[in-house]
């Protein structure tokens, strides 16, 4: 059902503190232009936890708006199951084409409740859902038992493996076989992961270089692995900005300087300074002096 290069888009601020629409539809729109296949909405690189749901659903309106046909996804990652559900309810009338889902980010629920929230957020819904799974981050685990288990809903269509164990993705090509479309959810294992079956990728560095991103991916679905790994290599350091706690400081300086956008962020993040900003800007300016020819694709 969806496949492809999906950004987890960022969310643009004002001076103010307010959405910046006019900057969200520009960068949205060189996304799609680059050939990317959706938009996930108010992810963690999106700062959803910081937004308002009415501010989730203006910005998921607006990626609806900029995607036209092709999908457009809200993250639902709520502590609470009552919040999540009305979430998923109100995304639904506002025309998401489907959502992602992350189990509670505050209490670490147990198998069970981890299975009862996801499905009541399904039927709440009523949309196809993509699993968010990253053990990592938010210390719940949907593993491939829990993914076997809720296979019998039809609205549970997709999984973002974010585990940052490579060996995930064959166990669940493995036990399900194409039950799920499986996406990456780390960028830094992108290659690994498409190379052993994924079908797609939520990708965080595509936000500011779109067009290396779908030339990876796409050169992999063209069997022209060789050709992707030169440009996945160059990207790497790159990538790294993805696997850490200030992932979204890092990746909107990115921004900042390869699209020309800005890197405000809201509260309690600031913008990075000192070493660390330092450093991560030396990362994407060498990136951005040394951007590989880009092959002919299609």
């Amino acid at each position: 059902m969806w496949h492809g290069v999906i950004p987890a888009v960022t969310t643009k601020f004002n001076e103010d503190g307010s959405l910046d629409f006019v900057e969200m539809e520009r960068c949205f729109a060189l996304l799609i232009d680059a050939g990317c296949d959706g938009l996930i909405a108010c992810g963690s690189l999106g700062e959803g936890p910081m937004l308002s749901h009415a501010e989730r659903l203006d910005v998921l309106r607006l990626s609806k708006q900029v995607c036209g046909a092709r999908p457009a996804l809200l993250t639902i990652a709520e502590a609470a199951t009552r919040d999540a559900c009305a979430l998923a309810e109100k995304a639904a009338r506002a025309g998401a084409d489907g959502l992602m889902v992350v189990p509670s980010t505050i209490y670490h629920s147990n198998h069970k409740e981890t299975v009862a929230t996801l499905r009541a957020v399904a039927a709440a819904g009523d949309l196809p859902i993509m699993l968010y799974s990253n053990r990592l981050a938010y210390r719940v685990d949907v593993t491939t038992d829990m993914l076997e288990e809720l296979a019998d809903d039809a609205r549970f269509v997709a999984v973002k493996e974010s585990s940052d164990d490579i060996r995930r993705s064959t166990e669940i090509i493995n036990r399900l076989g194409s039950r799920y479309a499986l996406f990456t959810g780390v960028d830094n294992l992108a290659f690994e992961a498409l190379a052993v079956g994924a079908v797609g990728w939520v990708a965080g560095l595509v936000v500011a270089f779109p067009k290396e991103t779908v030339a990876i991916y796409q050169l992999m679905q063209a069997g022209r692995n060789a050709e992707a790994l030169a440009i996945y290599r160059w990207f790497r350091p790159l990538l790294d900005l993805d696997v850490s706690t200030y992932l979204v400081q890092n990746i909107k300086l990115a921004e900042a300087l390869a699209i020309g956008s800005n890197e405000r962020v809201r509260a309690p993040r600031l913008p990075l300074e000192g070493e660390q900003r330092a450093r991560a800007e030396a990362i994407i300016r060498q990136a951005m002096e040394t951007r590989p020819h880009l092959p002919r694709l299609g």
